[in-house]
C-alpha cells in the first residue's frame, strides 16, 4: 500500500532506532533526562530562543503556547483553517478557556480591522496564530515579508504572537529562510518531530526561559509530563541531524504529482502537500485505496496527498497512474 494519508505515517529508519536504543536516559519530569535536556537546548539555540519544552504532541505544544499568551476570556485571531482552532478537538476552548474568531486570507491590514482593544464589552484580542507552513492551504509557505508585518502588527497592538510551526523545516528548504530568522518574530513557537522529519513522537515548545517554565506546569497539568522520555528525544535529535535538507526530496516528488495532475490542483506546490480539487473527495479514495494507493478526502471535493520518505519514486509514478485513469474515467 502507498500511503499519502500523511507525513505521520514514516516509520523509524534503521540509524534513528539505533539512536534510540542507545540513548542516555533520566527522570524528565525531574529534568534529569540527558537526551531531552540536549534536545531542548539545541532546538532553543537554532531557533534563537531562551528556552524549549519537549512534549509528546504538536497539539499539546500548540495548545501550551497559546496558554502562554491567552488568558481565560480572552481572544485569539487566526486562520478560518488553522490547526489550532480547527483540528485539535476545541482544546482551546476546553482547556484555556481561549475565544476564537478568523480570517478568510492572511491580509494583515483585515486582520488588524478584526483586533479588539481591551475595553467595553468585547472579547478583548490579546493574541494572534499562524501557521507555517499551513497544512489545509496545501503545504503553503507563509512569506517572511507578511510574517514580519504580522509582527509589527502585534507589536502595534501588543499582542502575543504564535507560530504553528509544524512543518517549518519544510518553509525552512522551500524558502531558505533560516530558523533565527523565523524564530525571532514569534512570542511561542511550536515545532514538530514527527511530522516530515520522521521521529515516532514529540513536537516542541519555544519561547523565553520565564514562559517555559510555566509551560512545564501546563504541561504536567495537560497529563504530559513524561520519565524517560530521552528514548523519543533521540529519535528527534537524529531526525534533526539526517532528515531535514532531505525534504527536498519530498518537495520533488508532491511537484511531480502536482504537475501529473495539474487540472486538479488549485493552487502553486512548493512543499510535500498536494490538495486537489475533484468532484468527489471521500469516493476518489475510496476507488483509490482499491488500487493501492491510500490517501485523505479533506472535504466533500477535496483530497489531500501528502509525501514522505517512505514514499519512491516508483510509487509516486503508480499514484499518478492510479489518479489519472480514476480522473479520466
Amino acid at each position: 500500500m502507498i500511503d499519502l494519508r500523511s507525513d505521520t505515517v514514516t516509520r523509524p529508519t534503521p540509524g534513528m532506532r539505533e539512536a534510540m536504543a542507545n540513548a542516555e536516559v533520566g527522570d524528565d519530569v525531574y529534568g534529569e533526562d540527558p537526551t531531552v535536556n540536549a534536545l531542548e537546548r539545541e532546538v532553543a539555540e537554532a531557533f534563537g530562543h531562551e528556552a524549549a519544552l519537549w512534549t509528546p504532541t504538536g497539539s499539546m505544544a500548540n495548545q501550551i503556547g497559546l496558554q502562554l499568551l491567552v488568558s481565560p476570556g480572552q481572544e485569539l485571531l487566526c486562520d478560518v483553517q488553522a490547526h489550532v482552532a480547527r483540528y485539535e478537538m476545541g482544546a482551546a476552548a476546553a482547556f484555556g478557556g481561549i475565544t476564537t474568531r478568523t480570517w478568510p486570507e492572511l491580509s494583515v491590514p483585515d486582520i488588524e480591522a478584526l483586533v479588539s482593544p481591551p475595553g467595553g464589552y468585547s472579547v478583548p484580542t490579546v493574541a494572534l496564530a499562524v501557521e507555517n507552513t499551513h497544512n489545509m492551504r496545501g503545504g503553503t509557505v507563509l512569506p517572511l515579508a507578511q510574517l514580519r508585518a504580522m509582527r509589527d502588527l502585534a507589536d502595534r497592538y501588543e499582542l502575543g504572537l504564535h507560530c504553528d510551526g509544524a512543518r517549518i523545516w519544510h518553509a525552512h528548504v522551500a524558502d531558505g529562510v533560516g530558523f533565527a530568522e523565523y524564530g525571532r518574530l514569534f512570542d511561542t513557537l511550536s515545532v514538530c518531530l514527527s511530522k516530515g522529519l520522521g521521529a515516532p513522537a514529540g513536537s516542541l515548545l519555544l519561547s523565553t526561559a520565564d514562559n517555559i517554565a510555566r509551560a512545564r506546569l501546563i504541561r504536567k497539568r495537560l497529563g504530559g509530563g513524561m520519565r524517560q522520555v530521552g528514548i523519543l528525544a533521540a529519535a528527534g535529535r537524529y531526525a534533526l541531524a539526517h532528515h531535514v535538507d532531505r525534504l527536498a526530496e519530498d518537495h520533488a516528488k508532491a511537484a511531480r504529482l502536482a504537475e501529473a495532475l495539474a487540472p486538479y490542483v488549485p493552487g502553486e506546490v512548493r512543499t510535500n502537500i498536494v490538495v486537489l480539487q475533484v468532484p468527489n473527495g471521500p469516493e476518489l479514495a475510496a476507488a483509490a485505496e482499491k488500487q493501492g494507493v491510500r490517501f485523505g478526502a479533506i472535504g466533500p471535493t477535496a483530497a489531500r496527498l501528502v509525501t514522505h520518505y517512505d514514499v519512491t519514486d516508483d510509487d509516486i509514478t503508480r499514484t499518478i497512474e492510479v489518479l489519472t485513469a480514476l480522473l479520466s474515467g
